[in-house]
């Protein structure tokens, strides 16, 4: 079975910095597939190149054996690659509906600004886009919470918002990064939930974590990064007992978490 996502020997230079350094991997189909490593190993940097905000030094990029490198941002959401931020990019004073809506005008003949000052001309393009954030509130468990400004949620629900708002489009591959981060156990487990549904319905996970418990109870595979190279690549299992990992990233006091998942 062809991979879903491929990079091929990519490289990405700064001025004198190489920020990524002929990394190769494969993410195979059905798969939620996580890419760890310390701070400034590269990790957002690849993400950026996945989806077009920074082009490649060097190597290619492959999705569903289309090659998407050098394409824009927005032709590569088209194609059905979708991503949250680390940065929350929400708009505080719309509501949860309005943020989602927002997020899914690809879906309409409009563009955005048409969207956003014609809505009375767009009637029918604005129920579409209304059902369609339905489905997703539904899906995300923030059906009640449908009216209330951003700006006044918990960031964890902010957290969930801006995973709807990327939900929007009917991605076949999601990108998120840290999507757990700065969350509370509760909200984290709760997140984590909502994630394992999202991949249950078909969408192949693609993250950048740093928590640990997240990252070794939900991936099947895990790549990971140290000064913009691969050091490692494998299951969750492999990885925790990867000694180059244990040095680099994880520490020796590192102990394996107990998961519940079974192998398959």
């Amino acid at each position: 079975m062809n991979p879903v996502l491929k990079l091929e020997n990519i490289t990405k230079r700064f001025s004198g910095l190489v920020a990524v350094n002929n990394l190769s991997l494969e993410m195979p189909k059905n798969c939620i597939h996580a890419l760890i490593g310390p701070n400034g190993s590269g990790k957002t940097t690849t993400v950026n190149m996945i989806t077009g905000v920074l082009p490649a030094s060097e190597g290619n990029i492959f999705y569903n054996d289309a090659k998407i490198s050098g394409k824009p941002l927005f032709q590569i959401a088209r194609l059905g690659i979708g991503r949250t931020f680390q940065n929350l990019k929400l708009f505080g004073s719309m509501s949860v509906l309005e943020n989602l809506m927002v997020g899914g005008h690809q879906l309409t003949k409009a563009g955005l600004l048409r969207f956003l000052v014609d809505l009375k001309g767009e009637k029918r393009e604005e129920t579409l886009l209304k059902e369609r954030a339905e489905e997703v509130l539904e899906q995300i468990g923030l059906v009640n919470l449908r009216n209330e400004k951003v700006k006044n949620l918990s960031y964890g629900r902010q957290k969930m918002t801006e995973l709807g708002r990327a939900l929007m489009m009917k991605p076949d591959l999601l990108i998120l990064d840290e999507p757990a981060a700065g969350l509370n156990p509760s909200e984290r487990k709760e997140f984590v939930d909502i994630l394992l549904k999202t991949h249950s319905r078909g969408i192949d996970l693609f993250l950048i974590e740093h928590n640990m418990d997240v990252v070794m109870n939900i991936s099947k595979k895990i790549t990971v990064l140290n000064f913009g190279a691969k050091i490692a690549e494998g299951t969750p299992k492999e990885i925790q007992n990867n000694d180059q990992v244990i040095k680099a990233y994880l520490g020796n006091k590192y102990t394996p978490v107990k998961t519940e998942k079974t192998e398959e």
